[in-house]
């Protein structure tokens, strides 16, 4: 730990929101805070949350969203309020809240080129990818996800970007973000950390793609919804492609068998939620018509979590700090595998601060199943 940055990191197990904000802010309170983050379960009283935290925050940077489970200096937890705050002279930041209700594109734009240039104006240091980098909370049911990080990657000049969509533990009802003493529903919020510490942003997925190919051929991107695959309807041809009767597609069925598609020589996950009535599928990110997809197969978690961090390690050193976006179907498979106690120790073992998503977010892209991350080490 350097003197010219210092973290703190805190978590409160009380379901009292005056408790919980009184815990948060006695582990994370500092001077100078540049950017304080802070997630919470969806079922707390989340307008007494927002006033007691502003009560006693005041106008620091806080920022924060409801979950599908938290990430903690514990490691994973469900109910917990839990955070972090940065501050010091190696650390500036700032934030902007993004409407997505309706979302526009010109409107988002120009927002984005004014908090870089409020940011660059704040310092003695060019705003660069060497030096920056973008943090993204969404409303992860506002399905405006890959309209509103398209738009905002355009703008930031090379600059990394990771993130993940708000979630509510799986009611899939009403996720809420907290910005300047309230939460709010369709926004988003992006903020913009710049620093002289070293920093690396990466994701990793442990699928890998098999040779069943799905050519959507009938889609409406807008409502997430696919239905026809190979002329075919969408849930019949992939109940055909798994080797299962379309009685048998579940969560559990369509966690285990996700859809890859391969933009610039990578793959990304894309998931499948729901069986409609009418045969289609409805998906957890928007699928256009004409995309080839392949049925993914599944590698051990935990190796490749570790195998992940490991590479962080070796590029940046022990991290002080990872922001974390861990999908809700990670989360789930953890627990259904019996894992989430050793991906938790993980986590700590890498001061991973963060939370189970509705999705993730990676540079210009919308994922499913997959854990985004920003690292940060200490100086060289």
């Amino acid at each position: 730990m350097t003197s010219s940055f210092s973290l703190k990191k805190g978590t409160s197990v009380s379901r009292d929101p005056v408790q919980a904000a009184t815990d948060l802010h006695r582990a994370l309170d500092q001077p100078d805070i540049k950017l304080a983050v802070f997630y919470c379960p969806a079922d707390i009283d989340l307008p007494a949350l927002a006033q007691a935290l502003h009560a006693r925050f005041g106008d620091v940077n806080l920022i924060g969203c409801t979950t599908a489970g938290e990430i903690t200096p514990l490691g994973y937890l469900a109910g917990a309020v839990t955070g972090f705050s940065l501050a010091g002279e190696d650390i500036d930041a700032a934030t902007q809240l993004i409407k997505l209700d309706p979302f526009d594109s010109t409107t988002c734009s120009g927002e984005v080129q004014s908090l870089l240039h409020g940011l660059a104006a704040g310092g003695d240091q060019q705003i660069s990818a060497a030096n920056t980098f973008a943090f993204l909370l969404i409303d992860g049911l506002a399905m405006q996800e890959e309209m509103a990080v398209s738009c905002v990657h355009q703008q930031l000049q090379g600059i990394d970007l990771i993130g993940g969509s708000a979630a509510d533990d799986t009611r899939f009802k009403a996720t809420h973000l907290y910005y300047r003493g309230e939460f709010h529903q369709g926004v988003a919020l992006l903020s913009l950390v710049r620093t002289s510490l070293p920093f690396l942003a990466f994701r990793t997925q442990h699928f890998v793609e098999s040779d069943k190919r799905m050519v959507v051929t009938r889609a409406d991107p807008a409502n997430r919804v696919v239905f026809e695959v190979n002329g075919k309807p969408a849930a019949s041809e992939f109940a055909r492609l798994v080797g299962l009767p379309i009685t048998e597609l579940t969560p559990m069925i369509f966690a285990t068998h996700p859809v890859v598609v391969r933009i610039g020589g990578q793959y990304f996950v894309r998931s499948i939620a729901t069986v409609n009535e009418d045969e289609s599928l409805t998906f957890f990110c928007a699928i256009d018509e004409g995309i080839v997809l392949k049925i993914a197969r599944g590698v051990d978690l935990v190796q490749n979590l570790t195998e992940a961090f490991e590479k962080v390690r070796a590029t940046i050193g022990p991290p002080l700090l990872v922001l974390g976006c861990d999908c809700i179907l990670r989360r789930m498979e953890c627990e259904r595998e019996g894992v989430k106690e050793q991906v938790g120790q993980i986590f700590s073992d890498n001061n991973v601060i963060g939370f189970a998503t509705y999705g993730e977010q990676f540079n210009s892209m919308h994922v499913n199943q997959t854990f985004t991350g920003i690292a940060i080490g200490q100086s060289a």
